[in-house]
């Protein structure tokens, strides 16, 4: 690369960065992944070492639903986005893997999976009356960052699957090891998605390699994976200020004494 990417923000790149090629701006997107990606956040440290108390867990698991049931719907709009009849069939499954189909169980039951063997109950989960404020705003504005902004800046949005495996290894192992009320079977969500985040992240990468044949273009995927680092970053924030410092906001889950 030109440059080092220094001084991002949640829409700019440093504007001594220029991507000139494709393989200047993937080296620019795992840099944004290393740098940026979720993983690093002190709450997942917290969680994946098993230094929460059950509460705690399970004011992730139910947060975290809303981030899951809204991405078909995510995916949906994107589809829409499409004149193309190869992309969209090929984003299509990634509705299936989330909302299932006839007879075949989909990543929202098996996060469901997750909060009922947590204690929580199914109904006041599929409420979301429960989450955070952050939450619920964090997550409905990347449903319209991919219904507003380009269609190639929609799929780059999905990028941080480039770094989803190692997070969800690490979080297997983190979990089953440190917490007692964790089983494997529990674990079913993230055991499913070692296989499925891979395959998605290699269409999208190729995809924006491919289709971003600009300076500007490359700019605007970079942006575009930048904002969603920030939509799980802010989860994540809100979730620490909540249950970590405890600062509940009226009307979100409170946890039981433990």
């Amino acid at each position: 690369m030109n440059a080092p990417l220094y001084g991002m923000s949640a829409f700019s790149l440093a504007t001594t960065t220029r991507l000139q090629d494709a393989d200047q701006l993937e080296a620019a997107l795992r840099q944004i992944g290393a740098t940026r990606y979720h993983n690093l956040h002190p709450f997942h440290r917290l969680l994946h070492g098993g230094k929460l108390n059950k509460g705690q867990v399970q004011a992730w698991a139910l947060n975290r639903y809303y981030y899951q049931c809204s991405i078909p719907i995510k995916d949906a709009v994107v589809i829409s986005r499409f004149s193309d009849r190869a992309t969209r069939v090929e984003w299509r499954h990634r509705l299936e893997d989330h909302d299932g189909d006839l007879g075949a169980e989909g990543g929202i039951e098996r996060w469901l999976k997750l909060t009922d063997g947590l204690g929580l109950d199914s109904a006041y989960v599929e409420s979301t009356q429960g989450i955070l404020p952050a939450t619920r705003f964090a997550v409905d504005a990347y449903v319209h960052f991919v219904r507003d902004k380009s269609p190639l800046e929609a799929i780059a949005s999905s990028l941080t699957e480039l770094f989803a495996p190692n997070l969800h290894e690490e979080r297997i192992a983190g979990m089953l090891e440190h917490y007692d009320f964790v089983n494997p079977q529990i674990m079913s969500y993230f055991k499913r998605r070692l296989t499925q985040a891979p395959r998605d992240a290699q269409f999208a990468l190729t995809y924006v390699k491919r289709h971003a044949g600009t300076p500007a273009e490359r700019e605007a995927v970079c942006n575009a994976l930048i904002f969603k680092t920030n939509v799980l970053w802010a989860q994540l924030d809100a979730l620490h200020h909540a249950y970590v410092d405890g600062h509940i906001p009226p009307g979100a889950f409170v946890p039981e004494a433990n």
